[in-house]
């Protein structure tokens, strides 16, 4: 029999993916930074973080998520847009709807094509790197136009903070997709099931849903204290912990969830302590609301957590959440950002004790006019498995 504040594991189904136009999402996102541009001392913003520059042109590029030393830019003024992208790039920025004529290359990448004035056949060797590419670019503004930097403004950041409808949707699909993913794992988990073969369902299953697995935390027993750390062949045994922090990305939008299970009937102490990092997060979700600073929300995740673990340290306990993993505000200590409503983030208060294991849960909620909405499901429960 389940003990109270327990769940019982139980198979868990693919949520229903949202109907997303992602041509209109990028078109929305442009507005609103637009919008913004339109009320700031400069006529033209450089956009180099990549997913600020998913943000404005709807291009994702799958080179700049393999290699650490990719560079893009683009530019935005109040009604134009250029990406500055590497000659491979450009065939797919075209294919996602930006106009050739708007695009500048560099570096050297051969394509071929059955119409020899093909334009993207001559993007090769226009220009030797970013910079002369972006000067390139730049020269073509208007006379007078002043630009500015993203690493100069928070332009592009206010206007991620706040996502659109869409951008909640997509964000609430990937959580619950993580969830089920977890689900899916220990519905078939049992003793001598290896954190690799935990691993195998929740990246199969992110996969089917049709997001890329990014990363799988699947800890067992001791190594459930190690916060960051790849799957191993280890056995999960009766009486140990099984920590999960897992996530994906659906169409850019990260997610970024954490649960906790126990192979058989939990002790008092694993109860006592799991207690104590759900009440952190549901000290949290009570006072989350417009106003309220992220760093008096770190100060109450970590109080309650610490009336139950009295040892409880804490360095931050959430973060924003969409394009990027950690997306600011950070609710840590001293955090003087005021939530506003459309925010995302995910709020956690893990615990993590060598030698024992580790606990932990962790959902993405969004902030509305008076309150939050919880994207994951709401089921936060210690997860029993049985043994």
């Amino acid at each position: 029999m389940t003990a109270p504040g327990q769940t019982p594991t139980r198979p868990f189904a693919l949520p229903e993916r949202p109907a997303i136009d992602l041509g209109k999402l990028a078109a929305d996102r442009l507005r609103r930074l637009r919008a913004g541009l339109a009320g700031a001392p400069f006529d033209a913003i450089v956009l180099t973080e990549p997913e600020s520059i998913l943000y404005a042109t709807g291009y994702r590029s799958m080179p700049g998520q393999v290699f650490r030393t990719h560079r893009m830019a683009a530019i935005v003024t109040g009604d134009d847009l250029w990406l500055v992208c590497t000659a491979a790039d450009a065939p797919a920025a075209a294919a996602s709807g930006i106009p050739v004529e708007r695009l500048v290359p560099f570096g050297r990448f051969y394509v071929e094509a059955a119409a020899p004035d093909e334009a993207l056949t001559r993007m090769a060797d226009r220009h030797p790197d970013l910079e002369t590419a972006l000067e390139t670019a730049l020269g073509q503004l208007p006379p007078g136009t002043r630009v500015a930097r993203e690493t100069g403004t928070t332009l592009a950041t206010e206007a991620r903070m706040i996502k659109l409808p869409d951008e909640v949707a997509l964000l609430r699909y990937a959580a619950r997709l993580c969830e089920a993913a977890v689900g899916a794992a220990l519905a078939g988990a049992g003793p001598g099931t290896t954190e690799r073969e935990l691993a195998e369902v929740i990246s199969a299953t992110m996969s089917a849903g049709g997001a890329d697995p990014r990363f799988i935390v699947a800890t067992t027993g001791e190594r459930s204290a190690l916060a960051d750390v790849v799957p191993t062949e280890r056995a999960w045994r009766p009486g140990e912990t099984a920590r999960f922090d897992v996530g994906c990305v659906v169409d850019g939008y990260w997610s970024d969830i954490g649960r906790t299970a126990v192979l058989g009937e939990p002790s008092a102490r694993q109860r006592e302590v799991y207690a104590a990092v759900h009440a952190g997060e549901q000290a949290q979700l009570e006072a989350a609301r417009p106003g309220i600073t992220a760093g008096e929300l770190f100060r109450l995740g970590f109080e309650a957590t610490g009336a139950g673990v009295p040892s409880y340290r804490r360095q931050h306990c959430g973060h924003g959440i969409g394009l990027s993993i950690y997306e600011p505000p950070i609710i840590a200590p001293g955090g003087d950002t005021p939530l506003r409503a459309g925010m995302t983030f995910c709020f956690e208060t893990p615990y993590y004790e060598l030698g024992w294991g580790g606990m932990m849960v962790e959902d993405t909620v969004v902030i509305t006019g008076d309150g939050y909405e919880m994207l994951c499901s709401g089921e936060r429960d210690l997860l029993v498995v049985p043994a």
